[in-house]
């Protein structure tokens, strides 16, 4: 399938653990090593969350990820390029070891300069939880190559 279209039903990416040296590797990229997301015993002892838990970026950073196993691969020649978001909203925490899909529903596709303006409605899930840790309006470019 290589077109996308609006649908009712939303489409799921395969699940992705995130691991200590997973939220670790992050800090250090972001540089922001706040104790509850890098100390699972300080942690544990001092923090409100039990252990440590991963920064919201992360779970949204995990999109883009999350799109090569739920959504259709562009044609030959097409770019998606992340457009930016009209709302981002960090609902839950992901504590370290949880496992996390994304859920993508497209809303809107219209034309933009020379491509497409899509509007995806996503969330990204925790396992055996019933609020997402990520809910998110997300613009999408797509454009055609020049050659």
């Amino acid at each position: 399938m290589n077109e996308l279209t609006r649908q009712s039903e939303p489409l799921i990416s395969e699940w992705i653990t995130v691991d200590q040296p997973f939220v670790d590797r992050f800090a250090d990229a972001i540089l922001d090593h706040q104790f509850i997301h890098v100390e699972p015993e300080r942690a544990k002892a001092e923090g409100p969350y039990g252990g440590t838990i991963a920064h919201g970026f992360l779970s949204l950073s995990l999109l883009t990820h999350f799109t090569h196993s739920a959504l259709p691969l562009p044609a030959a020649g097409v770019v998606e390029v992340n457009y930016g978001f009209d709302k981002i909203r960090f609902l839950a925490p992901v504590p370290v070891g949880s496992r996390l899909r994304g859920k993508f529903t497209l809303v809107a596709e219209e034309p933009k300069g020379g491509g497409k303006l899509r509007r995806f409605a996503v969330e990204v899930e925790v396992e055996g939880t019933q609020k997402p840790a990520v809910i998110a309006e997300w613009l999408v470019l797509v454009v055609e190559g020049e050659n």
